[in-house]
């Protein structure tokens, strides 16, 4: 859907409707965060997998996966539409640049905290599982190498 929005995003500013626009912003802001916020939930499926394997059971985890994958990126819009809905827009009309014809964020502090901020705690949270299922993978390879060596004697 990410995807759809973002290539239907400059066809469906031409119209003109601000409303219109507003909704596509917002949508393809929603798609963006959901895309980031699946992609770390991903990272707690690897490490539960592969750090914490044994007794993880978390009963109905699909669907609380599904409540916070597609949920925390729905408060974050609805948080954005209830301060101010004319944060969401189209861009800047210069005709030099053909590439302002697009519906987005218009304010910068928005955009810093509601995209940039929320992308980096999550890339931050990868980083952390990644760096502990390394860790976990490194020490079960050198306990398989200890017991060989122990069981080669």
């Amino acid at each position: 859907m990410l995807n759809m929005v973002f290539l239907t995003n400059s066809w469906l500013f031409s119209f003109n409707q601000p409303s219109l626009c507003i909704t596509v912003a917002a949508l393809l802001h929603y798609f963006l965060l959901a895309a980031f916020t699946w992609m770390c939930l991903e990272s707690v499926h690897f490490y539960l997998a592969l750090v914490k394997v044994f007794n993880v059971y978390v009963p109905k985890y699909i669907l609380k996966c599904c409540i916070a994958g597609w949920g925390i990126p729905a408060l974050v819009i609805t948080t954005v539409l209830t301060i101010n809905k004319d944060f969401y827009g189209s861009g800047s009309h210069s005709e030099s640049n053909p590439f302002s014809n697009f519906c987005w964020i218009q304010e910068n502090t928005v955009f810093y905290v509601s995209v940039v901020a929320y992308v980096f705690l999550i890339f931050l949270t990868n980083t952390a599982m990644f760096i502990t299922v390394l860790l976990q993978i490194h020490s079960m390879k050198s306990r398989t190498q200890k017991r060989s060596r122990i069981w080669k004697r």
